[in-house]
């Protein structure tokens, strides 16, 4: 079960167009500094990601998708590292590789490898299926109220029943889910996701009272300051709306998106829901904290691809709490997910692929099409 050769190919996968914000707005959604520019001043679909293609001995093919923006001598040093290393040796819930953004994609192939070469699904490693359609949202930017109210029921006419938007205290949220209210109906629910730019508890009450009136917000997603749970606790005491916190362990490196981050959030009753990014194991880690607490969650994401959004739908599928709308979006945001077979929605639900491993295949026309660079080791 020795790895044989490790293959990245580095791809950009643009956003459809339309999917992301108003033509109006220049608002760019990457969070994190990157290439000399700093935080929020790029596009998402501006930012490279890898495609990890793990070969075993005997030919087997797993497959990892990287988060964007990782430099290219890191991710060749960690598949330097691991080329000639025997899987059946491996503890696959603690890989002998340094903790970060990289390791995620790493981990993905290795388990996506391992489960292949036993015949078993991820999911089968992850503990067994709670569920086989994973509840997922719409997703768009920064909008228009009249654009706001067209995305949404652009999502209502595709089967969705909740539309994620991101928004800022300058936004007017509360028109947005006015109109969307009179486009959608009643019943179509929204997520609201500032990324803590709603700045501070007076500003988020005012808006959430105003949100409230209108009365079909879902959540408020990260209102103020994520690292300040106390005041996050004190504005969940004093609104009606529920709120939700994310704990994105790949944003680690911004120094405040800690796995233990869940302890304080239970200890101060601090939320009502929680989405949970990271890799395989740490996010079961999460989801079973969460299930003791009795708190819902969902799955978050960067608007990646096809391989972990199949990775994203097994940790959904084998969570007892994983009832709230995912960020899983298939095609609908990038214009490929690099999949022979994209994943299957309808009805606001995407199904868990079958099959050993993630139960996807990479296609290699789209990989040729939107790669950037590729590199490979392998062992002598």
């Amino acid at each position: 079960m020795k790895i044989r050769r490790i293959q990245l190919d580095a791809v950009k996968v643009p956003a459809r167009p339309d999917s992301i914000n108003s033509p109006e707005f220049d608002k760019p959604l990457h969070m994190l500094a990157y290439g000399g520019k700093t935080e929020w001043s790029l596009q998402f679909d501006e930012i490279p990601k890898w495609i990890i293609q793990l070969e075993l001995d005997d030919g087997t093919i797993g497959l990892g998708e990287s988060y964007r923006g990782l430099p290219a001598d890191t991710m060749q040093s960690f598949a330097t590292t691991l080329v000639g290393t025997d899987l059946s040796q491996l503890n696959l819930q603690a890989l002998p590789l340094p903790y970060g953004r990289l390791y995620d994609g790493f981990e993905c192939a290795l388990v996506d490898a391992y489960a292949r070469r036993r015949g078993l699904s991820v999911s089968d490693l992850l503990g067994g299926r709670y569920r086989d359609r994973v509840y997922c949202s719409f997703w768009t930017g920064h909008r228009t109220v009249a654009d706001a109210a067209r995305k949404a029921k652009e999502g209502q006419d595709l089967g969705y029943d909740c539309i994620k938007f991101k928004c800022s205290a300058e936004d007017p949220v509360a028109e947005w889910c006015a109109a969307v209210k009179d486009a959608c109906g009643p019943d179509f629910q929204i997520i609201l996701d500032p990324n803590q730019r709603f700045e501070d508890v007076p500003t988020a009450l005012r808006m959430a009272r105003g949100l409230a009136e209108v009365g079909n917000v879902r959540c408020l997603e990260d209102p103020i300051a994520r690292w300040d749970l106390e005041s996050l606790a004190h504005l969940r005491q004093r609104i009606t709306i529920p709120v939700a916190l994310h704990i994105s362990i790949p944003y680690n490196e911004m120094g405040y998106q800690h796995i233990t981050d869940i302890l304080r959030a239970v200890k101060l009753d601090a939320c009502d829901y929680f989405n949970f990014n990271g890799g395989l194991y740490n996010v079961k880690r999460m989801a079973t904290i969460a299930e003791l607490a009795r708190k819902p969650f969902w799955h978050g994401s960067e608007v990646d691809l096809g391989i972990l959004e199949a990775s994203y739908l097994h940790k959904c599928a084998t969570s007892k709490e994983a009832l709230l709308p995912a960020d899983i979006f298939g095609r609908v945001i990038r214009e490929h997910d690099l999949l022979k077979d994209p994943i299957k929605f309808a009805h606001s639900h995407a199904e868990v692929p079958t099959g050993p491993g993630l139960g996807v295949e990479l296609d290699p026309d789209a990989l040729a099409h939107y790669s950037q660079d590729s590199w490979s080791t392998e062992s002598s």
